[in-house]
């Protein structure tokens, strides 16, 4: 059979005995994806420097025949498939080196969006929790806000229905394939967030929904937004997970508090007193924390204006003129430059008074 790229980024993901780090660090070593399978493994430990019994165990056959399958029924279905090295990859999981190496994605929503937020919480959520969900959903009428969450019981489907109601495009990221919907009972919902969001997942067809594929899930939740804001967890809540990888990702968190004796607020109360997370009372701190509470439309700056500047650092105000406010990790990715590297530009910057520093790593033009 002739294989295809298509084949070769879905099965990579299935090869037996690596994970996203290994993958990626042997693509960088070896050239490209479709060589992991083709090249010999005696050539492959030649050219990474990896013990050739490595690849003798990696079951590519296996794993492209698997492969085949899942690509005939994405295609079938219209499911897009997202590889890390492709430009509709989402860029803020560039920077987060446990992401998947491709997300599958049932929908037309762009993951790239200027303003994403993920929203997550328990599963035992009370009156007190869905009114939050409901007042937030609200607040991000008209912004240009696109929220993810799990689709899981509880506060996830608050979020997910209410931004059906209100119109606010939503992603509901899976933790299986997508020729099924768990829970079962939120296949209508399913089918509502298509309408004006997406459903996105890093597992091929036939992959059930265990228990550890949602603690995958939630670095995707994590990953794919600008800023985390739990609505209410237990202590030990799977939304508590999430919250703590998207402060290890260097992103924003936000928690409302509650009740001190109420179980499905001692999470929230929790990451807010360790200083992992924001507090926020009201959705209004929310937005403007992250300076999101206006419509205003970019002003496009010329570089021009700013003949005293050098090649570098025009480009990066081109760049970050086009949006309302950009993240360094979306700059880094648009750009193709290292954070180190924008880092000492964006100070002179700073100091020149062309662009701002905004809470979170994130800059703006004046």
């Amino acid at each position: 059979m002739n294989y295809t790229y298509l084949h070769y980024q879905t099965g990579l993901a299935m090869l037996h005995g690596i994970g996203p780090r290994k993958a990626r660090k042997l693509i960088r070593k070896i050239g490209s994806v479709d060589k992991l399978f083709t090249e010999p493994p005696l050539k492959l430990a030649h050219l990474s420097g990896v013990d050739v019994s490595f690849f003798k165990k990696m079951r590519r056959m296996n794993a492209l025949e698997k492969a085949v399958h899942a690509v005939q029924f994405h295609e079938t279905k219209k499911i897009q498939t997202l590889f890390y090295l492709d430009s509709n990859y989402p860029r803020r999981l560039t920077h987060c080196s446990d992401a998947p190496t491709a997300l599958f994605m049932k929908g037309n929503l762009s993951m790239n969006s200027s303003k994403l937020v993920s929203v997550v919480g328990t599963r035992k959520a009370t009156s007190y929790g869905k009114e939050l969900c409901r007042r937030l959903i609200e607040s991000f009428v008209g912004k240009d806000i696109v929220v993810v969450s799990g689709l899981a019981f509880g506060i996830d489907s608050f979020i997910h229905q209410y931004c059906v109601d209100y119109n606010v495009p939503t992603v509901a990221v899976l933790g299986h394939g997508l020729d099924r919907i768990y829970p079962s009972q939120n296949k209508g919902l399913a089918s509502k967030i298509l309408e004006n969001g997406a459903l996105i997942t890093e597992f091929v067809p036939g992959t059930s929904p265990d228990r550890e594929n949602f603690t995958k899930r939630n670095r995707i939740v994590a990953g794919l937004s600008d800023a985390t804001i739990v609505v209410e967890s237990t202590i030990s809540g799977g939304s508590l997970i999430t919250a703590h990888q998207a402060f290890g990702y260097d992103r924003d968190v936000f928690a409302f508090p509650g009740n001190v004796n109420t179980e499905t607020s001692q999470g929230c109360n929790a990451i807010i007193s360790q200083e992992k997370a924001r507090c926020i009372q009201s959705p209004l701190e929310f937005l403007d924390w992250m300076e999101w509470n206006t419509d205003t439309v970019p002003v496009e700056v010329q570089r021009s204006c700013f003949p005293s500047l050098n090649d570098i650092q025009k480009e990066i105000v081109t760049a970050i003129s086009n949006e309302e406010s950009l993240h360094i990790d979306v700059l880094s990715a648009r750009l193709s430059w290292p954070i180190s590297k924008l880092n000492t530009e964006l100070f002179h910057l700073n100091l020149s008074g062309v662009v701002i520093e905004l809470p979170g790593k994130r800059y703006k033009t004046i």
